[in-house]
């Protein structure tokens, strides 16, 4: 079966005639010939019309299929690519090294690329700051300059002082792979604990730094995964949870159960660190400990798997032995300590109020029906509470944006911080006796600035504001709202020129994710600004299975209802096409992780909607995942194949299990990374292998496989830049646009700057 595409046969036609190729050469090149007639040629833009060399079919590397089939609950299913699971075996590295060779060779061949790059790389060199954290006198953040691989951490000894570079871990490896992926000062300011993650794992090892000499102690906590650390009030050491040793050949596919609290005493090597609290009678338990700020009681949140629900048991400090007590038990509700003063624990829970509340709990009376209704729930969602100054700062979404509401201790209503605008609002955090806070501000358009807050005057005062060189006044940020299938009003943003015609021709992005209790905000990238720039629209839905509206959106897209999500983005996709934003073939999905299921078993049920598709690090194998890594801990999201209803469900919208040979399927660029030890690749590798052997469009089928990054988290900026470069140059080519003359402009005015190593 041959689809010509986009074009349709009678300029495909036209262009074969032109082109005096024989109509067997098939539609890939006639669709590229057409492109190249159809291409507009406007003073506003850069001649990007396709070269000759592109015009060639792709000739896909040889993935050899086995007949290995699984057999769930009586139903046969072929597993031909099974051997992609050996990630470390000659035969992969062999199919990644080809897929890797043919991706970058078509890219290159996309004339806009190295425009596209430059552009990029001025965006991003904007200087950018972390959120401070006081202890002590002393103040901490993080810094980048612009360009560097990985943010640096810095101290001040007073605020309006000159910062200090405390560690810079670009000078950690040759390649910016190492980074900073958590510190946590003890509460007088003399130390800082350094976690550490290299080449994007999500394995850390966490080290100690002395902040006035500048220099390490002999401490290395390592198989730390999932955790963070608390310091004793006095600062001679910290609670902090952590996996066995994984065996050989399987640190990063393994799966990981039985995370166990220690408390590690400076000085003392990691062998001596004293167990706190496991249960091997509950090998998916995890625990988070945290100290109270009073130094009497350690806090330890009991979570399992993904789902948002966790119990909070407690051990009293000070005391020989004392016995770890479970305070709420069930996991029936998620429950997020606050803070504590002596026998009161203030926490936010969504308990019997699915938009969340904040209550006071006794421990002397700890019974439910003794709990206190501190701030109630209101028509928002809560997403996320802190203590201080004895003031509760309550973060809510309302429709997906941020407002953050000020209550006094007994709850009482404050006052409401005045934001600059539509978008999100992150921090807030601090100790019952400080008073001052910081948070952070952006939107699409407008890059984290930090603010210091002080709780008692309710003013808030720049701290820190970055400048890029972009003109966010001539973008709009629109919020829009659709009707699903089932009928369910669903919002989305837009953000697009604010003169952007609607003639259906506008090339478009359409954003997902509809998982986790994970809400979608108007969120900072450069690369959406660059794509703005070229002329483009950014659509970000709200779907089911966030937490835009609590807990009752979350479970209206989870396990048997996940079909849900794909309804929400399929009627998003058709309400911008029916607004005449866009139309099928200006159109492109993006989205990662769960994320990437998404776009994947979108792209899967309705291939016409959608000109290209972009599936970044997703899970592709709804039948395996729970096999690898921490893959186990989404049954409560997604259900698992050994229960035969749930694989039912999962089978019928699996990605990888849904491509059906000879169909037409989106220009589709797929990227993962050869570290991704929480999606393991093997999800999108398989997938690739299908799609490339199912695909009758003339529309290419590509892997983009990172080499020494994981998951996302940690990558650095020059792998960034690359990345972005190659996603938005595909896009660009697959929906046929043109680049402004800025971007053309800069490349020639600017010196050449070398591209990093593929």
């Amino acid at each position: 079966m041959l689809c010509v595409g986009r074009l349709g046969w009678s300029w495909a036609l036209v262009a074969v005639l032109l082109a005096g190729w024989p109509v067997l050469a098939g539609p890939r090149q006639a669709g590229r010939f057409g492109r190249l007639l159809l291409r507009a040629r406007s003073q506003s833009s850069v001649d990007t019309a396709p070269r000759a060399a592109q015009t060639m079919p792709l000739m896909y590397p040889v993935t050899p299929r086995s007949d290995h089939v699984d057999v769930y609950h009586g139903v046969r299913v072929p597993d031909p690519y099974r051997w992609l699971e050996e990630l470390d075996s000659p035969q992969t590295r062999a199919w990644i090294e080809a897929q890797n060779r043919l991706t970058f060779a078509w890219l290159a061949q996309v004339p806009h690329r190295p425009l596209v790059r430059r552009r990029l790389e001025t965006l991003w060199n904007y200087e950018r700051y972390g959120l401070p954290v006081r202890r002590g006198d002393r103040y901490f953040f993080t810094r980048n300059d612009g360009l560097q691989n990985q943010s640096a951490l810095y101290v001040l000894d007073r605020l309006d002082g000159t910062p200090r570079l405390l560690l810079d871990p670009n000078k950690l490896s040759d390649d910016g792979t190492i980074a900073l992926s958590g510190w946590v000062p003890s509460e007088d300011g003399r130390l800082v604990a350094i976690g550490l993650a290299s080449a994007g794992s999500d394995w850390q090892t966490w080290r100690v730094l002395e902040v006035e000499s500048g220099q390490w102690r002999p401490d290395e906590l390592r198989w730390i995964k999932f955790s963070s650390v608390s310091w004793l009030p006095d600062g001679s050491g910290f609670y902090y949870s952590r996996y066995d040793e994984p065996p050989p050949g399987s640190v990063y596919t393994g799966t990981n159960y039985y995370q166990k609290l220690y408390f590690h005493s400076l000085g003392q090597p990691q062998s001596e660190d004293r167990l706190v609290y496991h249960r091997p009678d509950q090998k998916e338990w995890g625990f988070r400990g945290e100290v109270s700020e009073d130094g009497q009681i350690l806090w330890i949140t009991v979570w399992r798997g993904s789902e948002p629900k966790s119990q909070v048991f407690y051990q009293r400090l000070g005391a020989a032995d004392a016995p770890v007590e479970e305070l709420i038990t069930g996991f029936d509700a998620d429950y997020d300590v606050i803070s504590s003063e002596g026998q009161r624990l203030w926490v936010a829970t969504d308990l019997e109020a699915p938009r969340g509340r904040i209550v006071e709990i006794d421990l002397a009376q700890p019974q439910r029906t003794a709990w206190r209704d501190v701030v109630p729930q209101n028509e928002d969602t809560l997403q996320a509470a802190s203590l201080v100054a004895d003031h509760f700062l309550v973060r809510y979404l309302h429709d997906a944006c941020s407002r953050v509401r000020v209550f006094d201790r007994q709850g009482r209503p404050v006052r409401e911080i005045a934001l600059p605008g539509l978008g999100v609002a992150s921090g807030f955090a601090g100790r019952r006796t400080d008073t001052e806070t910081f948070y952070a501000f952006s939107s699409f358009t407008v890059p984290g600035s930090i603010y210091r807050y002080d709780v008692i005057r309710g003013e808030s005062t720049l701290f820190r504001e970055p400048r890029l060189a972009f003109d966010p006044s001539q973008y709009q940020t629109q919020q829009l709202f659709y009707t699903s299938k089932d009928g369910t009003r669903v919002p989305l943003f837009l953000v697009g020129r604010r003169d952007v015609p609607r003639d259906g021709r506008q090339p478009t992005i359409l954003y997902g994710y509809g998982g986790f209790n994970i809400p979608q905000t108007p969120t900072f990238s450069v690369s959406t600004i660059a794509w703005l720039e070229m002329g483009g629209l950014y659509a970000v839905a709200n779907l089911r299975g966030g937490g835009e509206y609590g807990r009752e959106w979350h479970e209206a897209g989870r396990r048997e209802r996940k079909q849900n999500v794909f309804d929400d983005f399929i009627a998003a996709a058709e309400f911008l096409i029916a607004q005449g934003y866009t139309s099928p073939q200006h159109l492109a999905i993006r989205g990662g992780s769960n994320g990437g299921l998404l776009v994947g078993a979108v792209m899967t049920q309705r291939p016409e909607l959608f000109a290209a598709a972009v599936p970044a690090v997703g899970v592709m194998d709804m039948l395996r995942f729970h096999k690898f890594t921490i893959g186990w801990a989404w049954v409560g999201e997604f259900g698992s194949s050994d229960d035969p209803e749930q694989f039912r469900t999962l089978y019928a919208y699996s990605p990888l299990h849904n491509l059906r040979p000879g169909r037409c399927y989106p220009a589709t660029l797929i990227t993962t990374a050869d570290h991704d030890d929480r999606v393991v690749p093997a999800h999108s590798f398989k997938f690739a292998a299908a799609l490339q052997a199912a695909q009758a469009a003339d529309r290419p089928v590509l892997i983009r496989i990172e080499t020494r990054a994981g998951h996302g988290a940690g990558t650095p900026t020059t792998k960034q830049i690359e990345a972005a470069a190659d996603v938005l140059a595909f896009l660009a080519a697959e929906l046929k646009m043109s680049v402004p003359a800025q971007f053309g402009a800069e490349a020639a005015n600017a010196p050449p700057v070398p591209e990093a190593s593929r």
